[in-house]
């Protein structure tokens, strides 16, 4: 009965979230109360959850100050100069820009929020990819690459969830995996530079006259450019320096002798461009937050917060705690701007930390009433005895399609405790367990069930299938890199 019980409770939920009847939270607290009450939990209902939730408090500590620490940098600008940076060192050559693209989604994805991640990475590149007339779709497949392979961050979601259903703490789960996150971004950054170099050819081909040849000796940019101009010798070129034919300007965007090639005047130009596409987004050159005169102070104490983390002497809450005291008492000192700050950032705040406080219930009744206990019981029946030491490679594997097709939340606190129980008859930690179920967060991301993903081909205004035709194996190519590089630093074992 507590097995039928268990599987249909996590059949309800996930069906729920899925189909969007009811939010996560409110999933996460009415579905487990019904079932656990029909398994007999009674008035002891409320002990199972106290109980659970108070292994949770750390988990939602940590994801509320982060979100605070991260969102402040972005507001006072500590990201800007990184972007202006990439902008300026990109130069017309569309390699670059696609590699550029991928360092920035990467660096921005480090406030552990999808969403602002693609706003700021599409306001920043989509005006760069329209004017050389590169293909959107690489932008949202750089992006969402990147993006998925930071999401396995303590404060990102995933890996928070996946130690709150254990039970575990999250430095436990997410430092040993740090190698694989590496290893995860170089991957990232080779596919990047071969897209990028797939579009240089691409556009070589459509336009030579404008881009060159494949064959050409000269760099990419001296043959598509000249200072402004069509490079001399080639197609609307005086074909004696810079001036242009004719006695008038060119219109924007197109060639002296009206060709629909896109012509960029000079490196720089992208950078002004870029400047006023910011304008109402959060990287708004002329926002009120931006503290242009402590951008040291901001780096020096980011980067002693990320030292912190790796070298985990310190509690990672207790850290991003007094990071964020810091940060806000140094940039904004009066109590007005100070309480402004917290505010903004609400929003965020309260749709996380609630998610967690909820997960409490379902994880307290599945413990509770025993229904993990029987539910892995009953799967360690049907497992051959031959495949019962490789369940943390297993599960692995099985979270790339199944975190696809269904939320975080269903698979981290409906399927990874009842895997995490039966691997434990093999000697498999909960750790171990916990680590290999998020090397599948790049492919998750790209699910239509995520909505960060469909804000960012909006946003780019891609199709859907586009985006997973080129993005989908190569995420998929990443998760297994990953879970490789965690077998074979021991992060993730064989019972």
């Amino acid at each position: 009965m507590l097995v039928l019980l268990g599987f249909a409770m996590i059949a309800v939920f996930m069906v729920l979230i899925m189909t969007k009847k009811l939010t996560p939270v409110l999933a996460l607290i009415i579905v487990p109360t019904v079932f656990g009450l029909f398994a007999g939990a009674g008035l002891g209902i409320g002990d199972m959850v106290l109980d659970s939730m108070k292994s949770m408090t750390s988990t939602a500590a940590l994801l509320m100050f982060a979100i605070i620490y991260f969102g402040l940098m972005i507001d006072v600008g500590l990201f800007d100069p990184l972007v202006r940076f990439i902008l300026r060192k990109l130069g017309n050559d569309p390699a670059k820009v696609v590699l550029g693209t991928a360092i920035l989604a990467a660096a921005v994805s480090l406030d552990g929020d999808g969403s602002t991640t693609f706003i700021l990475t599409t306001a920043a590149m989509l005006p760069i990819y329209l004017r050389l007339k590169m293909s959107p779709v690489v932008l949202t497949c750089v992006a969402g690459l990147a993006n998925g392979t930071m999401n396995i961050l303590p404060w990102g979601g995933p890996t928070a969830r996946a130690a709150t259903a254990l039970k575990l703490d999250v430095n436990d789960v997410f430092v040993p995996m740090i190698p694989s996150l590496i290893a995860g971004l170089v991957v990232v950054l080779v596919f990047s530079w071969l897209l990028g170099l797939q579009e240089r050819n691409r556009l070589r081909a459509v336009a030579p006259e404008i881009w060159g040849t494949p064959s050409s000796a000269e760099p990419f940019s001296a043959v598509a450019f000249d200072g402004g101009t069509p490079a001399a010798g080639t197609a609307g070129g005086s074909g004696t320096g810079r001036g242009r034919k004719g006695s008038g300007p060119a219109p924007a965007g197109l060639s002296p002798e009206g060709s629909s090639v896109a012509v960029l005047e000079r490196p720089e130009t992208l950078v002004d461009d870029r400047d006023s596409a910011m304008a109402d987004t959060a990287l708004d050159p002329n926002r009120k937050t931006l503290r242009p005169k402590l951008q040291w102070f901001n780096l020096g104490l980011t980067v002693a917060v990320m030292v912190m983390l790796v070298a985990d002497l310190v509690p990672l809450p207790f850290v991003f705690m007094v990071g964020s005291a810091i940060a806000l008492l140094v940039n904004f000192p009066k109590v007005k701007d100070q309480g402004a700050q917290l505010i903004a950032h609400a929003p965020s705040i309260v749709a996380v930390v609630s998610m967690v406080m909820a997960a409490a219930v379902l994880t307290g009744v599945l413990k509770g009433t025993g229904m993990v206990e029987a539910m892995s019981a009953w799967l360690v029946q049907i497992i051959p005895t031959s495949m019962g030491p490789f369940m943390a490679v297993i599960t692995g594997v099985l979270s790339i399609p199944m975190t696809f097709f269904m939320s975080n939340d269903a698979f981290y606190f409906g399927v990874l405790p009842v895997l995490s129980e039966t691997a434990a008859h093999y000697g498999i930690s909960g750790a171990e367990m916990a680590r290999a179920s998020i090397t599948g967060q790049p492919f998750h991301l790209q699910s239509p069930l995520v909505p960060a993903i469909l804000l960012l081909v909006s946003l780019a205004k891609v199709d859907l299938g586009d985006h997973h035709k080129k993005v989908l194996w190569r995420t998929a190519v990443i998760s297994l890199v990953m879970l490789g590089v965690g077998m074979l630093t021991g992060a993730i074992g064989i019972g």
